[in-house]
């Protein structure tokens, strides 16, 4: 099968949580060293050995003379000189000392160079090798030399130089002599010197001072190099300069060895009294030195003072000679976080101390706490000795015996590196022998019944012992280091590793170290561990095998079978397994130099089922979990449901998948250097250097093309499924029915599950067959397989982005997406669909490098490297996409217009056939410079059908949350068209202005306001021809908020109607002109819904089409609704003023539509003019509204302003003294204004709400003349309105005031048929008021003011005010004679304002005027003008009111000047037609 035709998704998934589920359990399996030797004491058998029949563990790989040049200057010494000798891993040479001379060579092989180095001459006493610290130094030294004589101190100078070929780092070195760095020693005799991974240099004196020898470049007064003690006080440092040291007379314990611990930035240094001492180099490692502790009598088991777990066999060591610490080594933070120390005592044993004062963990927040003191925690027993033969399980710890004293270990010297000890044993007479012993990886068999000895036993720490005969006598020994490639491939996988695990920091650590994590878990990245032992007969390099080795061995020794089982049960079947399969897929170190027969014979052990088994149903479970402890079968627990369990091939797989991906599988791809809080301002890089990724991905990929190879030619359990039918093939395949609840990867992920149900229900097992079985097992190994492609894949789009720089690649990612690929685990760009996306945002970033004006390619060059590399990540749909992205590179730089026409069409269709595959927000950019709009709107609706093609965001039936996800990718889309429609707007996403959208390009002109305009057509008309509702909502919205409400309204679709009404929140249907509406169903329940701002524009908007479109009735009824729309809130709340504008234009609307019906029906006509007649009315009642709200502001803010309350208050509110009173007037009368500002109210609202409460009776009178009062009750109410309007007038200004409102009043009413303006009654009130204030002197009141205002509020009608007049005088109402005589002078006054009036209307000109016309001799054309029946009906008034003056019993002074008026009016009216013709 293809790789292309695979189901990639599902399977990759599901095999990654496996692998997850695998990594954790391997962490959560790793065993702290404490916790081992803690388990250790209840083992049987600490220590043990292989069996004779197999390849012996430690193998000599080539021994070495010393150099000639070293011997002969050594035996020209006599042997009496001062020689001493070591190792420099480092730098890959061993050196050695005679008296002042030193001599380097290489210890790995003869390349005929030993350089020389002579110290003056004084005799070398200590010799140490030290990183060069940058800056002081030119490159090429990258090491120094540190030699220290009795007199003085050297630093010289080491350059290596690189094999031409590049292989060999170190093939050449040359000393760098340094005269500027070598300063006295003060006469302290060093006695040993260590170095720090930072360039601290650290001697130890004989004096028992340690120093440090500080170097720099020197500058001013500072010395280029100096001695600093640092283990004393002033007092010592005194007496060391004052008293010579021959009268020092005080015991001294001169320091012998000091070692570093650069994890944790201890030194630890061992005396001569065998004392252990413990100095802190602060948490960074360039801190201070200071003493932590020193102790003694470690090494005494009758010692309990320090708490520490002893084993038993350190009371059972024979009594002899005290022991001594021969050696002292520092443990990594991956063998323990507790135990810092171990310290190999003379007999053999091990005491391992710790600098923690207390808790099982010594490091806290990530962070190691730092050293406190000195103890012992566990004690391991010396090794057995006579193991030559092998040493095989035995049911008695090696610790509980009792050794007798002549076979008791003499340990001269020793060495303890990463789990593993060489020791060099002189017990035996005849030759010195080293005893190897390392950490054994086998499984041990369960000897006990007991459960929790079982436990401990397989926690325990095992250990196999070897031993090799030594010529001579073992001086130093040290790690040959691999290769600085692989050195730092190592610690770039497992740097950051570690601390994912919890084995320590994310720090550089010495390659070496990772040998502690073991053999199984590392053979297939490290190579074979060697190291070098220098004795005094020579050199002799010895190898470690690892397990995978003896099993290379006993292959290519065409061992027995038996043996090849012996070692699958020993390491177990799933470990065994992943060891032939790193054989037969060469995934080892040095898998070059394995031969092909070597594979294909570990091909057929993993896969022949008598080795690795068959995948079966695992029944123990459930047979015995129904059994009680005491055999009977107990009915109460539940019997489990059986599980298959897949073979040792499959558990081997799993093994090799999961350590080769554990380096990197749940730790981020990206790091950011820099600065770490802020990943804007940091540098980008990948984890992983592109050497790393590249053996990685090399690894992973000779495992799945292993695994391929097996399918394809059916081998092992593939070719036993194949064999089975469509069935089992289809299983195997995917393509078939698993069935529900089968586990694909067997027990291992059932875990989970383990508490489904409860504990009273019984599952009933599954039962499978045997093929069914072998089916799920192979399915599950093509998941993995699977996997491992993908992942090789994933490497290798990495290191192709590393090889363009990714740092700016990720540069030309957003925010958010930077942030995401900061965060991103290769697990997620595996597995999840996530990582795909930023695997393809930086596919996009690499193709558009490649193919840019800096790029050196074409698409199709780099899609060969992707296609070949990576295919699951760049398929062919991504190959259109950036075949259309060249086309756009070359239209950008395209100058002919008609060219970049072409080119953009080119990559618009290219584009159209993969619209999923496209990077809209980027790519119609691009469009938008080239000015192809049609691109723009097209394929972001196409993606968004892509996306959607099921219609799930406008399915009402699906679920809620759904919907709305896929609306939200499909508006994603529209926002990109909504961006160009801003973009030549000039407006930004929140509607503020920016720069219009004038092209990146320049060979594109700029746009001017008629191109924009043309091209925002465009793109609406392009729009409204989609069919997607729920795109054009969204862009009828957006071309309302960015202001193109014109357009819309002329180019908007057929569906523009029912969004604004929905978004109005108005459910109008639409209104034929043939329907007849009925314009009750306006006032409906929707008419009061509540309208915010945001949706009254959408009205707004509608009333504005049906007008564009003539549709007259339809504007009048959105008008009429938003002028009606009630609101909540008074800033949302249109004021009374916009209303009435509203009103006005729906009136105007409604006029249109009566004017234009021409032949339509009656009922239409009928229906037009009932809605205006309603809307009329509405409009009155209105400006009622709006002229109380005015009133009721104008109370709240005078009651606010009143400093008093002895001032009379506006609309005749009576004096309050009482404040609380008026400030309750002053917020009723502010609440009552603010309700009406809100929403409109009916006419008896106003009135009983609003108008009576605050005795605006004006406004009452009004709003009763409007509703058109009449009949006795209706006119009581009406006289009773006018005398409370006319009280407060009186009371507020007097009768003048009374005057001016019944002129005002009055002439806005009817009085034709006198219901609202009571004449009779109006005119009686203001004539008593005006005598009783004339009499009492209150006022000075004229004859004429309330006969005037009462002939203005008649609009100048003399007869009405006659009339009423007439009817007090001689009515029922009895009068007294002074207000008798008040009426008639008013009467008098009435009759002469009509006469002039009728005079002025018929001469044309004024009252005035009239006046002097009929006062004066008049012409005879002037007279004859005027009708002869006014005249006598005047005259006749005024002789009958001169009569019933002279009734009047009062004084004749009273009465004259009334009568006299009366009469001369009659006398002008008779002298003016005397000269009328008869």
């Amino acid at each position: 099968m293809a790789w292309e035709d695979e189901i990639v998704g599902p399977d990759v998934a599901s095999a990654g949580l496996h692998i997850s589920e695998r990594i954790g359990k391997d962490v959560a399996a790793q065993l702290d060293l404490d916790e081992a030797l803690e388990a250790s004491r209840y083992a049987s058998h600490p220590y043990s050995s292989f069996p004779k029949e197999w390849p012996p563990l430690v193998e000599v790989v080539e021994t070495r003379e010393l150099p000639s040049l070293l011997i002969e200057r050594y035996n020209a010494s006599g042997g009496e000189g001062t020689a001493l000798c070591g190792i420099f891993s480092e730098i890959r040479r061993a050196w050695a000392s005679v008296d002042n001379s030193l001599f380097l060579w290489r210890f790995d092989k003869w390349d005929g160079q030993c350089p020389e180095y002579s110290a003056d001459e004084q005799a070398i006493c200590a010799v140490g090798l030290a990183k060069s610290k940058s800056g002081i130094f030119v490159e090429a030294i990258q090491y120094l030399l540190v030699l220290a004589t009795p007199v003085e101190l050297i630093l010289v100078g080491v350059c290596c130089t690189v094999s031409g070929d590049g292989s060999d780092p170190y093939a050449e070195i040359s000393l760098q002599p340094l005269p500027e760095y070598r300063i006295p020693s003060d006469g302290v005799t060093m006695t040993c010197i260590t170095c720090t991974d930072k360039g601290r240099i650290f001697l130890a004196g004989r004096d028992g001072h340690v120093y440090e020898m500080q170097y720099s470049t020197g500058s001013g007064w500072h010395k280029r190099c100096r001695k600093v003690c640092l283990t004393t006080g002033l007092g010592s440092l005194l007496s060391r300069w004052i008293v010579p040291n021959a009268f020092k007379f005080g015991a001294v314990d001169p320091i012998l060895d000091m070692v570093v611990d650069n994890e944790r930035h201890i030194i630890y240094a061992r005396t001569e009294a065998m004392k252990v001492q413990v100095f802190d180099l602060g948490e960074n490692g360039d801190g201070l030195l200071t003493k932590i502790s020193e102790e003694k009598n470690l090494i005494d088991p009758r010692e309990a003072q320090y708490g520490g777990r002893r084993s038993v066999g350190s009371r059972a060591v024979a009594r002899g000679a005290k022991p001594t610490i021969v050696c002292i080594a520092p443990l990594s933070t991956i063998e323990s976080k507790r135990l810092h120390l171990v310290a190999v005592l003379s007999d053999g044993r091990r005491l391992y101390l710790s600098t923690s004062s207390g808790g099982t963990n010594s490091s806290i927040g990530g962070s190691f706490q730092r050293p406190s003191c000195l103890k012992v925690i566990a004690t391991r027993p010396s090794p057995p000795l006579g193991v030559g033969g092998g040493l095989n399980y035995g049911t008695m710890s090696a610790s509980g015996r009792v050794q007798p004293e002549d076979l008791t270990l003499k340990v001269e010297a020793a060495f303890h590196s990463a789990g593993s000890l060489v020791l060099s044993d002189s017990s035996a007479s005849a030759m010195s022998s080293l005893l190897i012993v390392n950490q054994d990886s086998s499984v041990q068999p369960s000897l006990s019944g007991n459960f929790g000895m079982t436990t401990r036993s397989t926690r325990a720490l095992r250990e196999l012992v070897s031993s090799l005969p030594i010529e001579g006598r073992m001086l130093t020994a040290a790690d040959v280091l691999p290769l600085p490639d692989t050195v730092v491939t190592v610690q770039s996988l497992f740097s950051d590793a570690d601390a994912f695990a919890g084995l320590g920091e994310a720090s550089e650590k010495p390659s070496g170290k990772h040998w502690a994590r073991g053999d199984l878990p590392t053979q297939h990245i490290l190579p074979r561990r060697r190291v070098v032992v220098f004795s005094t007969m020579g050199l002799m390099e010895v190898a470690f095998n690892r397990p995978v080795d003896i099993l290379r061995k006993l292959i290519e020794s065409n061992a027995s079978r038996s043996q090849i089982e012996d070692l699958f049960n020993r390491f177990g079947i799933g470990e065994a397994a992943a060891m032939c399969l790193m054989l037969a897929a060469k995934l080892v170190y040095d898998a070059g130099n394995l031969s092909n027969t070597v594979s294909e014979k570990a091909a057929e052990a993993f896969e022949d089922p008598r080795l690795v088994g068959m995948p079966q149903i695992d029944g123990s479970t459930g047979l015995t979990s129904a059994r009680s402890p005491s055999g009977g079968f107990s009915m109460g627990q539940v019997v489990q449901e059986a599980e298959p369990v897949f073979s040792g091939a499959y558990e081997g797989l799993c093994l090799c998948s999961s350590r080769l991906l554990f380096p990197i599988w749940e730790l981020p791809v990206m790091v950011v250097h820099g600065n770490i809080g802020r990943f804007e301002e940091g540098v980008i890089l990948c984890r992983l250097s592109v050497d790393t990724m590249k053996i990685l991905e090399s690894k992973i990929r000779s495992l799945e093309q292993f695994l391929r190879s097996r399918r394809n030619k059916r081998r092992g359990l593939y070719g036993y499924v194949a064999g089975l039918g469509d069935h089992y093939g289809s299983i195997l395949y995917g393509t078939g029915n698993q069935g529900t609840g089968r586990n694909l990867f067997g027990r291992q992920t059932r875990n989970a599950d383990a508490g489904d149900g409860g504990a009273g229900s019984k599952r009933q097992r599954l039962v499978y067959t045997s093929a069914e079985l072998a089916a799920m097992e192979v399915r599950a190994m093509e998941c993995l397989r699977r996997l491992l492609r993908r992942s090789s894949e994933a490497l290798f789009l990495l290191q192709l982005i590393c090889h363009h720089n990714v740092t700016r690649l990720v540069q030309g990612l957003d925010n958010s997406l930077r942030q995401k690929f900061i965060q991103l685990t290769f697990n997620q760009l595996v597995c999840s669909e996530e990582g795909d996306l930023l695997a393809i945002r930086l596919i996009t970033g690499l193709v558009e490098y490649y193919i840019g004006p800096d790029g050196k390619g074409t698409v199709d060059e780099i899609s060969e490297k992707l296609r070949e590399g990576c295919p699951s990540y760049y398929n062919e749909s991504d190959y259109k996409y950036f075949l259309a992205v060249e086309c756009l590179e070359k239209a950008s730089v395209t100058v002919n217009a008609h060219e970049r026409e072409i080119l953009s069409r080119d990559a618009f269709n290219l584009l159209t056939k993969v619209p999923e595959s496209a990077d809209l927000s980027t790519i119609c950019k691009r469009f938008e410079d080239l000015r192809f709009y049609e691109a723009v709107v097209r394929l972001p609706l196409q993606k968004a059908q892509a996306l959607d093609a099921q219609g799930d965001a406008v399915n009402v039936n699906i679920d809620p949350g759904q919907r709305d996800n896929t609306l939200a990718l499909r508006e994603q889309c529209y926002e990109i068209i909504m961006d160009a429609l801003r973009s030549l707007k000039g407006v930004g996403q929140n509607g503020k202005p920016r720069e219009f959208g004038t092209s990146r390009l320049s060979t594109v002109p700029s746009l001017d306001q008629a191109s924009r305009d043309n091209y925002i057509q465009q793109i609406i008309q392009l729009s409204v021809q989609w069919p997607d509702a729920s795109f054009h909502e969204h862009l009828y919205r957006t071309l309302i908020d960015i202001g193109l409400e014109n357009k819309l309204l002329e180019y908007g679709g057929s569906d523009l109607v029912p969004f604004l009404q929905t978004a109005g929140r108005k459910p109008l249907q639409e209104v034929h002109a043939v329907n007849v509406v009925n314009s009750t169903a306006l006032q409906g329940s929707d008419m009061r819904a509540p309208i915010v701002s945001g949706q009254a524009k959408y009205l707004d908007l509608l009333a504005r089409y049906h007008v564009l479109k003539r549709q007259h009735l339809l504007a009048a009824h959105v008008l009429y609704r938003l002028a009606e729309r009630p609101c909540t809130d008074t800033e949302e709340a249109p004021t009374l003023h916009q209303r009435l504008q509203y009103l006005s234009n729906a009136i105007i609307q409604a006029k249109s539509a009566s004017s234009t019906t021409g032949s339509i029906s009656l009922s239409r006509n009928t229906v037009d003019d009932s809605l205006l007649d309603m809307l009329e009315a509405k409009l009155v009642v209105l400006q009622f509204q709006i002229k109380i709200k005015e009133q009721l502001e104008l109370i709240a803010s005078s009651l606010e302003n009143m400093p008093g309350g002895n001032e009379s208050l506006p609309n005749d509110f009576s004096p309050r003294s009482n404040l609380v009173v008026e400030d309750e007037i002053a917020r009723s009368a502010q609440e009552k204004a603010k309700e009406l500002s809100l929403e409109l109210k009916s006419i008896t609202q106003l009135y009983n709400d609003y108008a009576v409460p605050f005795k605006l009776w004006e406004v009452c009178l009004e709003m009763l003349n409007f509703a058109n009062y009449s009949g006795d009750a209706d006119s009581k109410i009406i006289r009773e309105t006018w005398a409370r309007l006319l009280d407060q007038a009186l009371s507020r200004g007097g009768v003048a005031e009374a005057c001016s409102v019944v002129k005002r009043v009055g002439s806005n009413l009817c009085p034709g048929d006198g219901a609202c303006f009571p004449l009779e009654t109006i005119c009686l009130h203001l004539e008593k008021a005006a005598l009783e204030r004339l009499t009492s002197g209150i006022e000075l009141v004229g004859d004429e003011d309330v006969a005037r205002a009462l002939f203005a509020a008649c609009k100048g009608s003399a007869e009405p005010v006659l009339c009423s007049y007439d009817q007090l005088l001689n009515g029922a109402i009895l009068l007294s004679s002074n207000l008798k005589l008040r009426l008639l002078r008013s009467v008098l006054v009435v009759l002469r304002e009509w006469a002039m009036s009728v005079l002025a209307h018929k001469l044309g000109t004024t009252a005035v005027g009239a006046s002097f016309i009929l006062g004066g001799a008049s012409s005879r054309e002037q007279t004859a003008a005027i009708g002869q029946g006014v005249w006598d009906k005047i005259s006749s008034l005024a002789n009958r009111y001169m009569t019933e003056v002279r009734r009047l019993s009062l004084p004749q002074n009273q009465i004259e000047p009334v009568y006299r008026g009366f009469r001369e009016l009659e006398e002008q009216i008779q002298a003016s037609t005397a000269f009328q013709p008869l």
